[in-house]
């Protein structure tokens, strides 16, 4: 048994894995990784174990780094997308060993490693306070998108209103944006952020960067010659569509939802071209009680599943430190000159 790097995992061996594992995530494949490379403010890993001349498990993430210094010190962070890629067999002596690696590998690099899960990591005992790890309780949304029938079956009533009153108005649904209508969308993501959700942001180039890549698609709603919303999503053919980042200038035209029409283009657009689910990539946690994201989420249709957020904290008072300071960011007035 022993442990791989990037260049040093046999491709083809990877792709098998991504095949026969039933918590398979675009985000743990090579294609993932070779993109975190292209992003500056990103330092990538990725591990893998190997036991018998078989690859069972593979972890890819990266550290986000701040360009300010002092930003850097405070919020240096290691997060894993989707979860770590498993075989289905996997042994709990491989996974441990495979966990154990990235947590020790990673304890000088940042203040805390968070794995994201997009599936039901509860059957592997790793993943427990005995092997340095801790489980926060987190939500996700799945959608069925096996067809446009059940699309349009399971979303709410409400919610086929608002896009059949905005197509109706003028409201159209751009597939194949130029990278300029991409930087508009990007403008009104910022906007809600640094307004509403009060969280940092990743700079343009990480959306240019996703712009070029295969995988990925941005479906963006353009009203009046303007773009006023969209979404940025990556697909895994035969798995699933992920939604990265949803919004829209809601409230400001009449009779135009832009939020609305943006996660439909993301629905329809899985299920026309044979994507079985669409993951909505979080819901929040259940002590959330004013989530309204997860309000608006669901009346989509989907299933709520508490996949839960795995994390190792290496250094605790650092830790602590950064959650109040995004409850900070979160509930204090926006200052004028922001």
């Amino acid at each position: 048994m022993k442990i791989l790097k990037f260049d040093e995992i046999n491709k083809t061996d990877w792709e098998n894995l991504v095949e026969r594992s039933s918590v398979a995530t675009w985000f743990q494949t090579s294609s993932a990784y070779s993109f975190y490379r292209t992003i500056s403010f990103f330092e990538p890993f990725c591990f893998g174990v190997e036991s018998d001349g078989r690859v069972n498990g593979v972890i890819v993430g990266f550290v986000l780094k701040d360009r300010n210094p002092l930003k850097n010190f405070f919020s240096r962070r290691a997060i894993v997308y989707g979860g770590p890629l498993l075989a289905d067999d996997i042994e709990d002596k491989e996974l441990a060993f495979l966990l154990t690696t990235c947590r020790k590998a990673l304890k000088k690099k940042a203040i805390y490693l968070e794995f994201r899960n997009l599936n039901d990591y509860s059957r592997w005992k790793p993943f427990s306070a005995s092997y340095g790890f801790q489980y926060q309780p987190h939500y996700d949304i799945h959608i069925n998108t096996s067809s446009m029938d059940v699309v349009n079956e399971n979303m709410g009533k409400s919610r086929k209103r608002d896009i059949r009153v905005s197509m109706r108005d003028g409201a159209s649904i751009i597939t194949d944006p130029t990278l300029a209508q991409v930087r508009e969308f990007y403008v009104i993501l910022k906007n809600l952020y640094e307004t509403k959700v009060r969280t940092p942001l990743f700079p343009l180039e990480f959306f240019e960067k996703l712009y070029e890549i295969e995988d990925s698609g941005s479906l963006l709603v353009q009203y009046e010659g303007k773009i006023v919303g969209g979404m940025v999503c990556v697909g895994m053919p035969g798995v699933a569509v992920y939604e990265m980042y949803v919004c829209g200038m809601d409230g400001v035209y009449k009779n135009i939802f832009p939020s609305e029409v943006a996660t439909y283009a993301g629905l329809k657009f899985a299920a026309e071209n044979g994507y079985p689910k669409f993951d909505m990539m979080g819901a929040g946690a259940p002590d959330d009680g004013g989530y309204g994201v997860r309000d608006f989420k669901l009346k989509f249709g989907g299933e709520l599943l508490e996949l839960g957020r795995v994390i190792a904290i290496y250094e605790p008072l650092m830790y602590r430190i950064g959650k109040i300071a995004v409850k900070i960011m979160k509930i204090r007035p926006r200052l004028p000159f922001e």
